[in-house]
């Protein structure tokens, strides 16, 4: 069984190799082709997919267990939290728009550079304290629920849902059927 942290880290591996592939690869302003701007469009989508599962099942079940185990915890997760929150705000707007929007490089470069600070913040001020207050069988616990709760984790940032557990516990699996709907009828997140 795959822990809390592996899954984790698969996430932000998956997440920062997309942010160095929109970071260096081709723009409008680089002179991109229609074409490039339209795969350019189609990675950061995949971003918004990703990212809106990995942050609304780490608000379901990672943060709660960070406030009830760790000694300073609440204000761990609420600074995570806060970070997340500004995180969606960007992306709804950056899922919005073209990649020939000017707009869009603005955006995307605001969520490239607080992506990687809010990686770093997790792994290291969360993780190193978190993994000496979970067992094994804990930490393990933690990282099923988070890969079953993915399966159905919204597909869209949503920033105006409120960020607690029970909220999005609640919402959260009907969110991301219509998300997937979405999606479907748009083949949004299709390669």
């Amino acid at each position: 069984m795959t822990d809390v942290f592996d899954v984790l880290r698969k996430d932000h591996e998956e997440v920062k190799q997309m942010l160095s592939q929109l970071e260096s690869g081709p723009s409008k302003a680089r002179g991109a082709t229609d074409s490039q701007l339209e795969q350019r469009k189609k990675l950061a989508e995949q971003l918004v997919i990703e990212e809106s599962r990995h942050e609304a099942v780490e608000q379901m079940y990672f943060w709660p267990t960070v406030r009830e185990r760790l000694s300073g915890g609440d204000t761990l997760a609420d600074q995570a939290i806060a970070q997340e929150q500004e995180g969606k705000e960007v992306l709804d707007k950056l899922d919005k728009l073209d990649a020939s929007d000017g707009e869009f490089e603005k955006l995307l470069t605001e969520f490239i550079k607080a992506g990687r600070e809010h990686i770093q913040f997790e792994e290291t001020q969360v993780w190193p304290t978190l993994r000496t207050q979970l067992s094994a069988q804990d930490a393990a616990e933690l990282g099923s629920k988070l890969e079953t709760a993915k399966k159905t984790a919204p597909t869209r940032p949503h920033p105006k849902t409120p960020p607690s557990p029970g909220a999005l516990k609640a919402t959260g699996p009907v969110a991301g059927m219509a998300d997937k709907a979405r999606d479907a009828m748009s083949d949004r997140g299709k390669e």
